[in-house]
């Protein structure tokens, strides 16, 4: 007699469709049916789909007669892939992103159709480099404190300096966790930007450890996630998605530089791990640490409300301590163009006098910022997207960086006809050129998506620097984090205004939080580093306090501007985005939009908009948005869910729906 059972696919539906069982399947018990993969048909396409119920009887709430019900074409795998657990965030996922239950599950699991060998993710550094075990008095402190079990909340935050031994505290817990024959969840915000992290992780645990990186392919990744099922694997290092990961008896989880924005996923379901973590964290009755130098204002919220439990490293451990920083007024240099201040100019040399190396660090790729007209002012933008072009000398292209349009620079202004042009501002591939004619004997090295052509040559660069291959090392955000340099002595911010002129009300917070982190850098091994701020605006709070070192100031006066603003963490948002390709219409359906909210926004919401987004083009999408604001996520869902699963958006318009964003760019 048939089975029936019901199956998730990757569709924009949110519901699962029912199925016969494969004809002649081998029949296995629910609890071992329930999670395989299965190939079914739908429509005229066959898709992988996820067992989510199986019915020894035809179920009553089919919305379709049974004698129309297809059979399964066969099953994928002999053995579940996605746990019950899983499933139950996938359906809490669907229901607070507002996202198809297809989407959620699909977002968990590795899409691959076999095992694979999995390539191991290698390192060239001795392993002893990371036997220094013993704890100091505030680490053993940090340890106890989040395993002690008679603590009365589960959530708990590691805030330290840069260099103040984070990364041993999660280990030391994570090894005491496992002692106890339980699993861990490594966190980290990108695998590729943290190897010294996944580094010591692998060192410490051995075959024991997963690294779910990018470099994996589909079936790989599967393989590493059969892996951590049957127990193989007992400890899980990854970017984001790793929070999924499927760990029997889980007993620790662990988000290694929770401030940073990459764990918000930026396609749908519009996740936060973080979010995830207290999920899981809250289901299974576990710890969960977070930890960073410069925390996100939520989670300094949330430890002042005693919500998340704080425990405070106050000295550098490698001989080092904090470098002195000090700002450059670039609106006082005669520079005549130049990215380097005298003063900066100045470091370097001495710097390089004394056989230390050197970070200048900019957040802008490219070599200079943007083509412009000096006699009338035109701007060259690319004609997908609402941001100027970058130029890159090398290729001797304008570039954009967010669709990658490329274009011939001019020799006129396209505007007017006018010769009399340039480019204004600059980036690391002016900054390299700049420090090489400045410092011809110094050997440079750059390190941003442009320069990196192969795998690999991230980490192969960053080694080469560590190993004092080269003085001086030029970069992007890619050297803001995670990394320690035993003879760095200086850095160079050489433009900290990059992320403060955003109109998003998160740009103070990512500005202080980008110098505090680069400047960390510095002084780690010994007690004379330095680093040299370079900015416009050097007064302005994010810039100034970081200078200073006045974190707990910052957090003060940026929570009571948030709570005066009403925007978070005293208040929710979620994001509706309307895009389309064809002028007009994503306005226009904005506008309808904006209507039907305010007609069912709940008591407690505001609706606000529409408005154009401040980009207001990407790849070719023009984008308007309509914020809901209120004190309670369910008020908001509630009133977005109204729009998003009660009515038809214009064929040629997409709604993009952001639950808690993280930028409104």
């Amino acid at each position: 007699m048939a089975r029936y059972i019901d199956v998730i696919v990757n569709v924009p539906i949110n519901q699962s469709f029912t199925y016969r069982e494969p004809d002649n399947a081998q029949i296995l018990p629910p609890e071992k049916t329930f999670g395989r993969r299965v190939e079914v048909r739908f429509g005229n396409r066959k898709l992988t789909g996820f067992v989510c119920a199986v019915y020894d009887d035809f179920p009553e709430n089919c919305a379709v007669p049974e004698e129309k019900v297809r059979a399964a074409v066969r099953y994928i795998d002999e053995e579940q892939v996605l746990t019950p657990e899983l499933y139950s965030i996938a359906k809490w996922m669907s229901r607070y992103y507002l996202s198809p239950i297809g989407d959620c599950v699909f977002a968990m699991i590795p899409s691959g159709r076999r095992e694979t060998e999995t390539p191991g993710f290698s390192f060239n550094e001795d392993e002893s480099s990371f036997s220094k075990k013993v704890l100091s008095s505030e680490q053993e402190d940090a340890v106890n404190g989040i395993l002690d079990s008679e603590c009365n909340t589960l959530f708990h935050y590691l805030y330290g300096t840069t260099g103040s031994g984070k990364t041993e505290v999660f280990l030391a817990a994570a090894e005491k966790v496992m002692a106890q024959g339980k699993g861990v969840i490594y966190l980290v915000p990108e695998i590729s930007l943290t190897p010294q992290v996944t580094q010591a992780v692998v060192n410490r645990f051995g075959n024991t450890a997963a690294v779910l990186h990018s470099a994996l392919t589909p079936s790989q990744r599967l393989t590493e996630w059969k892996r951590i099922l049957h127990r193989d694997a007992r400890v899980v290092v990854g970017a984001r998605s790793a929070v999924f990961a499927p760990v029997p008896d889980l007993g620790l989880i662990i988000i290694d530089e929770e401030h940073d924005s990459s764990y918000k996923s930026g396609s749908s379901p519009r996740y936060h791990a973080r979010q995830i973590a207290m999920l899981r964290s809250s289901a299974l009755k576990i710890p969960l640490v977070m930890g960073s130098a410069t925390p996100s204002l939520e989670a300094w919220h949330s430890m002042e409300c005693n919500v998340i439990k704080k425990h405070t490293l106050t000295k550098r451990l490698a001989g080092g301590k904090l470098p002195l920083i000090k700002s450059v007024n670039l609106s006082l240099e005669q520079n005549n163009g130049s990215s380097i201040s005298k003063e900066l100019e100045r470091e370097i040399r001495r710097t390089l006098e004394n056989r230390k190396q050197i970070i200048l660090f900019l957040n802008r790729r490219g070599f200079t910022h943007f083509f412009r007209c000096n006699l009338c002012g035109f701007e060259l933008k690319c004609r997908q997207c609402s941001v100027s072009l970058t130029y890159h000398k090398n290729e001797n292209r304008l570039r954009c960086h967010y669709c990658g349009y490329n274009v011939q620079p001019p020799q006129q202004c396209p505007e007017c006809g006018s010769l009399d042009v340039g480019y204004s501002g600059f980036g690391t591939e002016y900054i390299e050129a700049e420090v090489k004619a400045k410092f011809p004997n110094a050997r440079v090295i750059r390190i941003d998506t442009d320069s990196l052509k192969k795998k690999g040559e991230l980490q192969e660069k960053i080694e080469s620097f560590k190993k004092g291959e080269y003085d001086i090392l030029l970069g992007t955000q890619m050297v803001a984090k995670g990394l320690n340099f035993p003879n760095l002595q200086l850095v160079g911010v050489v433009l900290a205004d990059t992320s403060l002129h955003l109109p998003d009300f998160r740009a103070g917070e990512k500005t202080f939080s980008l110098i505090t982190q680069v400047a960390g850098r510095a002084g780690r091994f010994f007690p004379d580093g330095k680093v040299l701020v370079q900015s416009y605006s050097p007064d302005r709070e994010p810039v100034a306090r970081a200078v200073n070192n006045e974190t707990e100031l910052f957090y003060k006066n940026e929570l009571e501007t948030r709570k005066i603003l009403n925007f978070p963490p005293f208040t929710r948002l979620l994001r509706l985005i309307f895009r389309s390709q064809v002028p007009g219409e994503a306005e226009k359906a904005a506008e309808s939009a904006a209507l039907i909210l305010r007609e069912n926004a709940c008591a407690d919401t505001a609706v606000l908009g529409p408005a154009e987004c401040p980009l207001l083009m990407i790849g070719g999408n023009y984008r308007y948005q309509v914020l809901l604001r209120g004190k309670n996520a369910g008020s908001l869902q509630k009133t977005a869910g109204a729009l998003i699963y009660g009515y038809t958006s214009p064929k040629n318009v997409y709604i993009e729906v952001d639950v808690d964003p993280v930028n409104l760019l």
